[in-house]
């Protein structure tokens, strides 16, 4: 058992949820509790540490997930005290299990598939901040059947705690990119895979609802206080627009993009 939080393992798993930097440089990052835990591919599990209440409130199916990640011949897991558990979570109540894991890297081709033309449903994101923002579009993302997300390298990074989180496992199921230049890469999509891109816009004439997302296509959405700039969303298709009533001016960004995918998803059920 792991007592001391100067262990140098416990320091680095501490660095890796609080660094970008420490997490790029390795190629890791850290997931919290036995629910995120369920989700993990074995093959990207490179240590696991747990607490002896943890392990002994265990029954079933989860006690079996934390016996065979153990025996993973490439997997150091350790007991740790309360006391450096929570030293190393990010969390505030720690649930007793952190497992350090190994990022996952994509190419462009993994998120448009075989024939992008007709398939392809991306989201495109510039500059989005806010990590439940950007987490809940992986997890809504998923749940309409997007095939990939585009991120512009300024968005939040994908492995801070908070986005893992929110993801609820979907960060291990969709794939994505980070781009250089958010317009250029619309373009090129439109030009070399015929994919019809529509940006998310307060000056967008036409209704979300009024378009036909049947092919393949992807959904501009820009940063939580300023939108999209005006590069990235003239470079789109078109300007779309999710019609509100009352006083609000704006869509919170997660929930415009849940809004534009499951339309897609709907048209394409149907």
């Amino acid at each position: 058992m792991i007592t001391s939080t100067a262990n140098p393992r416990i320091k680095k798993v501490a660095e890796y949820c609080k660094k970008a930097k420490a997490r790029k440089a390795d190629s890791v990052f850290i997931v919290e509790g036995i629910r995120m835990l369920r989700e993990i591919p074995v093959n990207l599990i490179r240590e696991v540490y747990f607490t002896s209440h943890f392990a002994k409130n265990l029954s079933g199916e989860d006690s079996s997930i934390l016996k065979s990640i153990r025996m993973g011949k490439d997997v150091f897991s350790e007991e740790v005290s309360e006391d450096v558990m929570m030293k190393m979570a990010d969390t505030k109540t720690p649930q007793g299990v952190i497992a350090v894991v190994s990022q996952k890297s994509w190419e462009m081709q993994d998120l448009l598939g075989k024939n992008p033309k007709e398939d392809a449903l991306l989201l495109i994101l510039e500059n989005i901040q806010d990590p439940g923002n950007l987490g809940n579009m992986f997890r809504s993302g998923e749940g309409a059947g997007v095939t990939g997300i585009i991120m512009s390298s300024d968005t939040a990074d994908v492995y801070n705690p908070k986005v893992v989180r929110s993801t609820m496992g979907a960060l291990f199921r969709v794939p994505f990119i980070y781009v250089d230049n958010i317009p250029a890469t619309v373009e090129k999509l439109s030009q070399n895979c015929g994919i019809k891109s529509y940006a998310a816009h307060l000056k967008g004439k036409l209704s979300y609802d009024k378009l036909d997302y049947k092919k393949g296509c992807a959904f501009l959405i820009g940063n939580e206080g300023n939108g999209l700039t005006k590069e990235a969303a003239d470079a789109a298709s078109e300007y779309v627009i999710i019609p509100m009533l009352g006083q609000v001016e704006s869509m919170n960004a997660a929930t415009s993009a849940a809004l534009l995918t499951f339309e897609a998803a709907r048209q394409r059920r149907n």
